[in-house]
């Protein structure tokens, strides 16, 4: 079942998420859901506060990529990158910050440089509950870092300048009062 993304401006993006067991209810149910709302909005990565609930939880595909030619030397690992993080911790961040433009479901439109450390180390929960502890660089990193935030009740538009988010503080407003064209569903903060 396809969900509405919470916009920015919800609350629920601002909190920072609990952690869940494998009795959470309906838990895989939400995990598929959670992959199809992401498809249809043409994602590759949704976090739960993103549809409303405010847990530790998101999902991440960046299989398409994999046919971009900025991705070439490691397109065969993208292809196979399909995960799932349940209680997520970002043990260690390390090596040199890069400059990525980023963009978010919850905030369309808006696209903007944003600085993060190249490799990270996480510790999660994967779909079944099993406990992992990997290291990610590249593309894949900046995507967990990214999602990972939103479990923090961090957006990316936090990462920027004081300059730069004077100048997106118009589209935002817009945003909030749900003055946004998007193809696919989003519920804008009341």
């Amino acid at each position: 079942m396809i969900l509405p993304i919470r916009a920015f401006g919800d609350p629920v993006l601002r909190k920072v998420g609990k952690d869940i067991d494998k009795e959470y209810p309906n838990l895989q149910e939400l995990i598929e859901n959670m992959f199809e709302t992401m498809y249809s909005a043409n994602g590759i990565g949704l976090a739960a506060p993103q549809i409303g609930l405010d847990i530790r939880l998101f999902v991440i595909d960046v299989s398409p990529l994999a046919e971009d030619e900025d991705y070439e030397d490691i397109k065969d690992e993208l292809a196979e990158f399909k995960k799932v993080f349940i209680n997520a911790r970002i043990l260690e961040e390390s090596g040199e910050e890069w400059k990525f433009n980023e963009g978010c479901l919850s905030i369309p439109d808006v696209r903007e440089d944003v600085k993060r450390k190249g490799t990270i180390v996480i510790e999660y929960y994967d779909e079944n509950f099993v406990k992992h502890t990997e290291t990610f660089s590249d593309i894949r990193a900046r995507v967990i870092q990214h999602e990972y935030d939103h479990i923090e009740g961090i957006l990316f538009t936090d990462h920027l300048s004081a300059l730069k988010k004077k100048l997106v503080k118009g589209k935002l407003t817009k945003i909030t009062q749900g003055d946004v064209s998007i193809g696919y569903k989003m519920r804008f903060p009341k």
